[in-house]
């Protein structure tokens, strides 16, 4: 890798020649610009705005533009007399924890190489005092005309110098935040953890930039003379305000099922080891009860519907054929069906209701055989007695 610095770190006494390299690259695809009409390429020269003659790079110089317009010219020499102690030095200044910089201060990247067999033994001391103190060393250097600020750190066996803007070139985050006073609940907070469980954790070696493949192979078909078919757009939400909850749910069942969890179903699943609690009020309970107490009444009547048909004689010697629900109301020959019917009732009815509703036609119905048999009883006596002077007079 070509350096693009040549210097030393100071480090106290102790100086270590170094090659400063760029630690980074930019993969980004670049475009020239091109006349529609034509396709010639538009290029920018420089030009002088008083005699409008274009200018070569060795006749152009610096200049500072002062309030009223008035440039004032800025040579090389002039920079290079400044008092500047880091100009060819990374001045090391304290050393701080990690967590101590703020990633805004975040710039470019530099590995720094030692420059020489005589740099080796100085730049490894320095290598493994950071790694064995857990801690970052915090330097100016001065590049491209102007003083920076610096952060060195040891990455695998090389140490690298992440640039670092000064404290007053961060902004505040003024009016960045959300206006008003917004409330999370927890389980919209409960959610959002199980959603980055799920996520859970990535190689970060695995991530690509597919936008750029997409441009790669867009200029490839093009460059081949094929059509190519435009993509169709992904629903953003166009700002529209939606359900959370809804949305935190969905996300967990998609995350789940990009990363074929276990327990990750198609809907009927999972989804989240918290879901929001919905209230039901007295009235609507009651409703339900009384809604599954009728369901089951309903279901003992059509069972009682559907028993047998049974044969029954009546006191006047006809045979009359009914169902067992009509049996079980009017007639009712025997005890044991009654309970029967009382049992049958029993296992169908699910609350106290039934119960007690079954109990009462038991007590109906056996009154009214009771009352039947007394009947059915006296008539036959009657009918005997009736009938034997006859039988006498034809004796005679």
């Amino acid at each position: 890798m070509r350096s693009i610095w040549n210097g030393a770190i100071s480090f106290g006494l102790v100086s270590i020649p170094i090659k400063l390299v760029n630690a980074t690259e930019n993969h980004s695809i670049s475009f020239r610009q091109i006349h529609l009409a034509d396709g010639g390429r538009i290029r920018y020269r420089k030009v002088c705005e008083l005699d409008e003659e274009e200018v070569s790079g060795g006749e152009i110089g610096k200049a500072y533009e002062d309030a009223d317009g008035t440039m004032i010219p800025i040579t090389d020499e002039d920079l290079a007399q400044l008092p500047l102690p880091t100009a060819k030095t990374i001045e090391i200044v304290a050393f701080v924890p990690a967590d101590r910089i703020d990633p805004l201060q975040m710039d470019a990247a530099y590995y720094l190489s030692a420059n020489g067999v005589p740099a080796a033994k100085p730049y490894t001391l320095l290598r493994e005092a950071l790694k064995r103190s857990n801690r970052v060393a915090v330097a100016k250097y001065a590049l491209r005309g102007r003083e920076r600020l610096g952060m060195l750190r040891v990455v695998d066996d090389v140490i690298a110098m992440h640039g670092l803007l000064w404290p007053d070139e961060i902004r505040a985050p003024q009016d960045a935040a959300p206006d008003g006073d917004i409330t999370v609940r927890d389980a919209e907070l409960d959610l959002a953890d199980a959603l980055m469980d799920t996520l859970g954790e990535v190689d970060m070696d695995s991530l690509h930039d597919d936008y750029r493949e997409a441009v790669e192979e867009l200029v490839a078909a093009k460059a081949a003379g094929e059509i190519v078919l435009p993509a169709e757009p992904e629903d953003t939400g166009d700002g529209k305000v939606i359900d959370l909850i809804a949305a935190l749910e969905n996300s967990v069942r998609a995350a789940r099922k990009s990363r074929n969890v276990e327990g990750a179903g198609d809907g009927d699943g999972d989804m989240a080891d918290v879901h929001p609690i919905k209230k039901t009020s007295s009235k609507t309970s009651g409703k339900t009860a009384r809604t599954t107490e009728a369901e089951q009444t309903t279901k003992t009547e059509q069972t009682t519907g559907t028993a047998k048909k049974t044969t029954h004689r009546t006191p006047t010697g006809k045979t009359v054929t009914r169902s067992g629900s009509s049996t079980a109301k009017k007639s009712a020959p025997k005890s044991t069906g009654a309970k029967k019917s009382t049992s049958t009732a029993k296992k169908s009815a699910g609350s106290a209701g039934s119960r007690t509703t079954a109990k009462k036609s038991t007590t109906k119905t056996a009154t009214k055989t009771a009352t039947k048999k007394r009947t059915s009883s006296s008539s036959g006596g009657t009918t005997a007695k009736k009938s034997a002077p006859s039988r006498k007079r034809t004796s005679a």
